[in-house]
């Protein structure tokens, strides 16, 4: 009897999930398995934890709706904490299974793991986080180009969108023990508190994830008017905020692209509707260049291996994470990543461009900074984000954002500098004080 191990990593959907659908139509029976990855538990490089709380509870979120979605399948998901690359094989022993299937990732240490289970075991990875398949793309990712929109206009003309794959009628196995998801409190973090000036209460999974796409397209066309509001700071409305699902991928970016078609045939076909396929052109970019570049992605002189000198200064740096810094416009946005995990795109922009040229600390620091505290961390447009920020990635020129400008601008009367740089409850300040102890 053909049993196989479907792992789950950042794909935790049954919708348009190519890995799962493989092993439904070539296996007879399927083990579903997510490996809570005990280093991504730890300290980074620079001290940080590498997922602190807020990531951590939409994860574990995502993980209970991916459970309950299995079980409605007749399955049940295995939660296990540890080593995937050690607990994987053991399982696969455990349950007589002949083969693993996965979902691909591109950065270094995923592909370090990938290379290890290949040694164990017979693995089958697929790609489900992007929108095209690579190999079907119209270069060789050898030959990617170093400019978006040279990128941009090849793929627009010559390569296509695969329609998303629907999901499994039945999901068959052996008898599993019923699912154990741990608590944030048991991984040894404590929950922080819900923020009223947040700018939505993000809760993870894949039925919250179409939730909050059905919202923005369908029940209040938002979607009509995103290029106009893209740029917004307060409140619900600015912009998709699919992001945390995307990266957890309760959300596949193909659901997305083709759920804008359908939305451009039904309701309207603007330069909004065209700008949202837009960003996810970026998405994809960046999970390209971190297949053509590898480590490079990490390195202080990014992929262009342009030689920097940062100035190290914990103090200018702890200033610019507590925000602290006395630039009101990088202290609101800061404040907001502290208490809620997340902050627009155009405020990231702002306090990464910041830190690394008003301040002259070493983008990887920020990077890393971002890796504990976004809701929406995905290791492919966060550092591709810091290089651009840092003028080592893609664009060459050095991005310098005069962040007075850029507040009158997007922030004319103050309301969102007013609205962060208050003082914040009593139990939020507490949540603050107590992840910062964490991390000395």
């Amino acid at each position: 009897m053909a049993r196989a191990i479907m792992w789950f990593r950042n794909d935790l959907r049954l919708n348009d999930n190519p890995a799962l659908h493989a092993a439904a139509r070539e296996c007879e029976e399927i083990i579903p398995v997510y490996i809570l990855d005990e280093r991504y538990l730890e300290r980074g490089q620079w001290g940080f934890c590498r997922t602190g709380p807020f990531r951590l509870n939409f994860l574990l979120e995502s993980l209970y709706q991916l459970s309950e979605d299995l079980r409605d399948k007749g399955s049940r998901l295995q939660v296990l904490k540890g080593i995937p690359e050690k607990e994987l094989p053991r399982l696969a022993r455990e349950y007589r299974c002949s083969s693993l299937y996965a979902s691909k990732e591109y950065a270094h240490e995923e592909i370090q793991v990938e290379k290890a289970l290949a040694g164990a075991l017979d693995t089958r990875f697929y790609h489900s986080s992007t929108l095209f398949e690579p190999e079907s793309l119209p270069f060789p990712i050898g030959r990617l180009p170093d400019v978006f929109t040279t990128f941009r206009k090849q793929v627009e003309r010559y390569a296509e969108v695969p329609e998303p794959l629907s999901p499994p009628e039945e999901i068959p196995g052996p008898e599993l023990p019923d699912t154990h998801i741990p608590s944030v409190e048991s991984l040894g973090f404590r929950l922080p508190p819900a923020d009223e000036r947040a700018v939505l209460q993000f809760k993870g999974g894949a039925v919250e994830a179409h939730s909050r796409l059905d919202h923005y397209f369908w029940n209040t066309e938002s979607l009509s008017s995103y290029r106009e509001t893209r740029n917004g700071l307060v409140g619900a409305g600015y912009s998709s905020k699919f992001s945390p699902w995307l990266a957890n991928g309760c959300l596949s970016a193909r659901e997305v692209y083709h759920e804008v078609e359908s939305y451009e045939k039904e309701v309207v076909q603007n330069k909004s509707t065209y700008w949202l396929k837009f960003e996810l052109l970026w998405r994809e970019y960046f999970r390209l260049v971190a297949m053509r570049y590898g480590r490079r992605i990490f390195f202080p002189g990014g992929i262009q291996d342009k030689k920097t000198e940062w100035e190290e200064s914990e103090d200018a740096f702890e200033k610019w994470r507590t925000g602290t810094t006395g630039d009101d416009f990088v202290d609101a946005n800061m404040r907001e990543l502290l208490f809620t995990g997340f902050m627009s795109n155009r405020g990231r922009q702002n306090v990464a461009s910041y830190l690394v040229h008003q301040l002259k600390q070493d983008w990887r620091k920020g990077a890393a900074w971002f890796e504990s505290l976004l809701l929406d961390y995905d290791v492919y447009s966060n550092y591709g984000n810091w290089m651009y920020a840092a003028g080592v990635g893609n664009d060459p020129r050095n991005r310098v954002f005069n962040t007075a400008k850029q507040a009158s601008v997007y922030d004319g009367d103050g309301a969102y500098r007013r609205l962060w740089l208050e003082e914040p409850e009593n139990d939020t300040l507490a949540f603050a004080n107590h992840y910062f102890e964490r991390q000395k």
